[in-house]
């Protein structure tokens, strides 16, 4: 188990939480819990009958529960929001935030093997509950799964020369450690781009592991359920994958596609949009490292 201590400073904290407007005694879900940031900033903002519910899929994430009586801590992953909420006797909330992607912890704790700074097991599970992880993802897809993941998630344009490469060191032996997958994929990190592939690398195999665009997915089709009208929707993403997603679902309400027009050219959209797109400053992003890629959307339920 670790201490709040390890988490870093909530990203893009106070435009989050103003983000969902709150009312002191609305019903309001952080589903990326993680060290708490967010969390403490709604309880700040909430009256003595306001309620927070707050999801974290990871066990580390439980050490930071908030001795407040109005906050309730639910382990599990945010594709079942409206599952565990109901469970509670909640049907409808005013507000949801979602700060997407890894926490800090889980990039600073060596073994989970989220980062490309420390030598580790193939291991990137989120929860430790999941039966996938990076060393069977690694070791057992075929070559055409592998090509997927890396086109798909992490967007390299050479995934089929990659997933070759892999495919052809693991006939030799298993591919155990992340030292072990860099070293196999050496030819592909010359110097200059090393880090920005590997962060492509690394990304693509973690959100296969995590299955993160499709409860990404689940879980915004489910939020727009379960907010009443007026509601805020306020999310927090940290690559085109997950941004693309978010931005176009509060657009049209859809994920792909385009909705069905009216007779008069016009379809209904789920949301408005409120302000612009906002990105750390310089200021927080040399305070916290990980806001560099961050971009906060929020939206109003119609």
């Amino acid at each position: 188990m670790t201490t709040t201590m390890e988490y870093h400073n909530p990203v893009l904290l106070h435009p989050t939480v103003d983000g969902l407007n709150i009312k002191p005694d609305g019903i309001y879900v952080d589903v990326t819990f993680g060290g708490g940031g967010h969390s403490k900033e709604i309880l700040k903002r909430l009256g003595p009958n306001g309620r927070l519910f707050a999801f974290d899929q990871d066990e580390d994430a439980l050490v930071n529960a908030l001795p407040d009586e109005r906050f309730t801590l639910i382990n599990e992953n945010f594709r079942f929001i409206k599952r565990f909420l109901r469970f509670h006797g909640v049907k409808s909330v005013d507000g949801i935030l979602a700060d997407l992607g890894v926490s800090s912890h889980q990039f600073d704790v060596p073994e989970r093997g989220f980062s490309t700074r420390f030598d580790a097991d193939l291991d990137m599970r989120m929860s430790q509950k999941n039966d996938l992880n990076a060393y069977r993802v690694v070791n057992e897809y075929e070559e055409q799964d592998l090509r997927r993941v890396f086109f798909d998630y992490g967007e390299l344009k050479n995934a089929p020369v990659i997933a070759r490469t892999i495919l052809e060191a693991r006939e030799h032996q298993p591919i155990k450690t992340t030292d072990e997958l860099k070293d196999v994929l050496a030819k592909f990190l010359p110097e200059r781009v090393r880090n920005k592939v590997l962060a492509q690398i690394y990304q693509a195999i973690r959100i296969e592991v995590n299955h993160e665009m499709e409860a990404l997915k689940e879980f915004i089709e489910q939020s727009l359920e379960i907010l009443n009208p007026g509601g805020r929707f306020s999310v927090i993403s940290y690559h085109s994958l997950e941004d693309r997603l978010v931005k176009r679902f509060i657009k049209n309400g859809m994920f792909e596609g385009e909705p069905e027009r009216d007779f008069f050219g016009n379809f209904s959209v789920p949301y408005k949009t409120i302000g612009k797109l906002i990105i750390p400053d310089d200021a927080e992003i040399k305070i916290n490292n990980r806001a560099r890629s961050a971009k906060l959307r929020i939206a109003e339920k119609i």
